[in-house]
């Protein structure tokens, strides 16, 4: 009885090792994970997702760069109005009211300034300028004792001036140009605070 059943039990043992050597080998055949491609860090990946994110809305910045050019060439109609002979030209604001009051920079101490200064006090000036410009109250605005590095400064870089507007622009020293009860020194150094301004003196800077 015994030995009718050992070829079977042979027999199925055989079937089982050859099952198991092609699951060995198909297992083998499987591709594993990360095999063929590079791991990606964290810094690539969000540099991944921040590139997708700027070619997906490239089309909403054209979009809105087109819109912002609409809205400056309307801004610009709208400050242009036809004169008499038919071309345009800049609104004049009517609403603008000169101050009398005096503002004057001086600029008598370039001499002890480093070139750097110089500029800086260039581009302040500038500033100031346009702003008064720009105002609907501006003051008397007054440059004194100019000449020097900083008159060369302004030549070399800003050959407009000489065309500015609404502005005194003198070699001579304030004291000069403005009677001495109506100047007021503005320096940090002074015990006084100043509270109000008087439109009668001029405030020198």
């Amino acid at each position: 009885m015994s030995s009718e059943m050992l070829p079977a039990f042979i027999e199925t043992s055989n079937v089982d090792k050859k099952q198991g050597i092609n699951e060995d080998q198909e297992e083998s055949q499987k591709p594993r994970l990360g095999e063929g491609c590079e791991p990606i860090s964290k810094r690539q990946m969000k540099k991944l997702i921040k590139q997708k994110q700027w070619e997906e809305q490239r089309e909403l910045r054209k979009q809105k760069r087109k819109e912002k050019r609409k809205r400056k060439k309307l801004e610009r109609q709208c400050q242009m109005e036809p004169n008499s002979d038919g071309h345009d030209r800049k609104r004049v604001r009517r609403d603008v009211v000169h101050s009398t009051l005096r503002l004057i920079i001086d600029c008598s101490f370039d001499h002890l300034m480093v070139l750097k200064d110089i500029k800086k006090l260039h581009k302040q000036i500038q500033r100031c300028y346009a702003e008064n410009r720009r105002a609907l109250h501006p003051v008397q605005f007054y440059l004194t004792s100019h000449g020097g590095q900083l008159k060369k400064n302004m030549d070399e870089n800003d050959k407009g001036w000489v065309n500015w507007k609404d502005i005194h622009i003198k070699p001579e020293h304030y004291s000069e140009l403005i009677k001495k009860e109506d100047l007021i020194y503005l320096t940090s150094d002074s015990p006084n605070i100043l509270k109000e301004l008087d439109e009668s003196k001029a405030y020198v800077i």
